[in-house]
């Protein structure tokens, strides 16, 4: 069985972070691929948007066909955005990480937040999930990197102090990588990557988007991912261009379009 785990470990540098390219189906891997990305991810997010729901659509069978797809897309490390491990209860975080192993992914992350709501899951009981996904992570026939996210920022459920106390506590579990997404800002975000010795996961969405890649090493981030960022930046361009197709006649925005050939080279 190829291992893909060792090579996206080894991408993972803190202050040489590299961009970790979120997907959303086959041709949009392809193309990343193609243009040199160097590992590639799921979005539960852009992922929805194509089947026609909103963000936390998906059930786990769900997540795990499309990984298995985006895995056998390109020849890159996959990581799966699994949420919140699709189930309370450590056991079915545990069973979520053997089956992510299964569909061939390089790793995934696994988030505190209590889905379908925004609150975060009591902090005995999100360590508990961390450590069961480690020990579920550890026994597995091949290297898998296990991300462990304190989403409570990002729903609003707590603050950046709390975020911390989380994320160390997911570091003691035996996490591979920690991953506040968008903290309220950049130095917040500097403060987490000085008190994590692990790698740290830095989303871009927002004003974290003026940042360049050489910010981020400045501050010691290990990897960069873009959630569901650039599906919502071709979602910009399609409703942009429909509004003045539908609402004007104007075509212009069209003519942007990449060419044909372009893009049959890169998906051939």
């Amino acid at each position: 069985m190829h291992d893909p785990g060792p090579a996206f470990r080894a991408l993972h540098q803190k202050g040489n972070p590299f961009i970790l390219c979120n997907a959303w189906d086959i041709g949009s891997a392809k193309v990343l691929a193609a243009l040199g990305a160097q590992a590639l991810a799921t979005s539960s997010s852009a992922y929805a948007f194509t089947l026609g729901r909103p963000d936390g659509g998906l059930s786990r069978d769900e997540a795990l066909a499309h990984a298995e797809d985006m895995v056998k897309a390109t020849p890159l490390p996959v990581s799966g955005d699994f949420e919140n491990g699709f189930g309370e209860a450590p056991e079915t975080v545990a069973e979520t990480i053997r089956m992510a192993c299964d569909a061939g992914l390089a790793g995934c992350s696994i988030e505190d937040t209590a889905l379908p709501d925004s609150t975060a899951y009591e902090f005995d009981l999100a360590v508990e999930r961390i450590k069961a996904a480690v020990a579920a992570a550890r026994a597995l026939p091949r290297d898998f990197v296990l991300v462990a996210r304190a989403d409570g920022i990002l729903q609003g459920s707590y603050d950046t102090d709390e975020a911390l106390r989380r994320l160390k506590a997911f570091e003691a579990a035996g996490a591979d990588c920690l991953y506040a997404p968008l903290p309220p800002t950049f130095e917040d975000l500097a403060r987490i990557c000085a008190e994590i010795e692990a790698p740290v996961n830095a989303l871009i969405s927002g004003t974290f988007a003026s940042y360049t890649r050489e910010d981020y090493a400045r501050i010691g981030v290990a990897r960069i991912s873009l959630g569901g960022s650039l599906a919502r930046a071709t979602h910009r361009t399609l409703i942009d261009a429909a509004e003045e197709m539908l609402g004007e006649g104007d075509f212009s925005k069209l003519k942007k379009s990449a060419p044909g050939s372009q893009v049959d080279k890169m998906l051939g």
